[in-house]
């Protein structure tokens, strides 16, 4: 059985960090993922979710400088999780999605890969 791990996500960015590791940028933002319904009531709900996301740039990313707050983003990649231990001796666990293509979603940009 072949195992899968892929994930596709739009959403508008919030924050943006964008910084040089070596002679590679690599950019660390979240994403912002909404899903609206309607409650049996009739009322309607609109829930969020912040996605972590990290790009590394290189392969079909080539301008992390086009990530800005605000910006309508597909993203394609893959979940990672980490654990690690805080300065209080507890254990914390992350997930992030390590991005592998990145495209801008607007009417002036659509489809244009990063």
């Amino acid at each position: 059985m072949e195992q899968l791990n892929k994930i596709e996500l739009r959403g508008v960015v919030g924050m943006v960090r964008v910084r040089t590791v070596g002679d590679r940028k690599v950019a660390n933002f979240s994403l912002a993922t909404s899903r609206a319904y309607t409650k049996k009531d009739g009322s309607p709900v609109m829930e969020t979710e912040w996605h972590t996301v990290v790009a590394w740039e290189g392969g079909l990313i080539t301008d992390l400088t086009c990530i800005d707050k605000g910006a309508k983003l597909y993203v394609c990649g893959r979940m990672t999780y980490r654990k690690w231990t805080g300065n209080d001796g507890q254990d914390h666990y992350d997930s992030e999605v390590v991005a592998a293509k990145i495209e801008m979603i607007n009417e002036a940009l659509t489809g244009q890969i990063l």
